[in-house]
């Protein structure tokens, strides 16, 4: 790394060029969370409830469909399956990729999101079918809130995963940030200030994260205290 190569980088005109790669890479991690959640929450619940009524003919088939989902999905490349969203759909890239995140991280989603659901003792379930909540209703108030909590580091971990996997968009010809960087260090033949400025930037951005999940933590554990 040399002083020339910063001085290069750090020109007015590619600080805006970067600041416009930084921005697609936050609209595509946001729009990717934001979806992946609410969807990786159904399929979540899906499986969970097909696991507890396995014995009903809907309970089998709904909690079958979750799991082939699932693990059809998690256990494939996130850039193959971003791949095929943007030839299948024929949509822009941009797009094509967001849906392909989402594809991804909703399954790996509905595994975290399970797994705080299967951790609440069995016993709150049978002390509220006793006072006479319905199956929702345990579910709506009870368990998820209790389990949503318990997952808050590791939702953040998948999160943040969800940001660095952005980098994948420029396979598709995203301009995110490491794809604005790509352009820069062609330019200038400085790839080594350019890549070690960008991955400051990725530990900036999710430093704030982990530590804004930390602070949410702190909130949860007075208010449950």
């Amino acid at each position: 790394m040399t002083l020339k190569g910063f001085a290069d980088l750090f020109r007015p005109e590619n600080i805006r060029f970067l600041g416009y790669g930084l921005a697609t890479t936050l609209e595509m991690a946001i729009l990717t969370i934001l979806m992946s959640f609410v969807f990786g929450l159904g399929l979540a619940i899906a499986r969970y409830s097909g696991d507890r009524y396995r014995h009903t003919r809907w309970g089998r088939g709904i909690g079958l469909a979750a799991f082939i989902y699932i693990e059809a999905i998690r256990n494939l490349p996130m850039l193959l399956i971003m791949l095929g969203t943007y030839l299948l759909t024929k949509q822009p890239a941009l797009r094509s990729a967001v849906i392909g995140m989402t594809v991804f991280t909703s399954a790996v989603m509905a595994e975290i999101i399970r797994g705080g659901l299967i951790s609440i003792d069995r016993g709150q379930w049978e002390a509220a079918t006793a006072q006479g909540f319905s199956y929702q209703l345990i579910l709506q108030h009870i368990v998820l809130p209790q389990a949503l909590r318990r997952m808050i580091p590791p939702i953040v971990s998948q999160f943040i995963t969800v940001v660095k996997d952005t980098a994948f968009a420029w396979a598709l010809g995203v301009e995110e940030i490491t794809g604005k960087g790509t352009i820069i260090f062609a330019k200038y033949v400085n790839p080594l200030e350019t890549f070690f400025t960008i991955a400051v930037v990725y530990f900036i951005v999710n430093y704030m994260m982990s530590q804004a999940a930390r602070a949410i933590e702190r909130k949860l554990a007075v208010r449950t205290f």
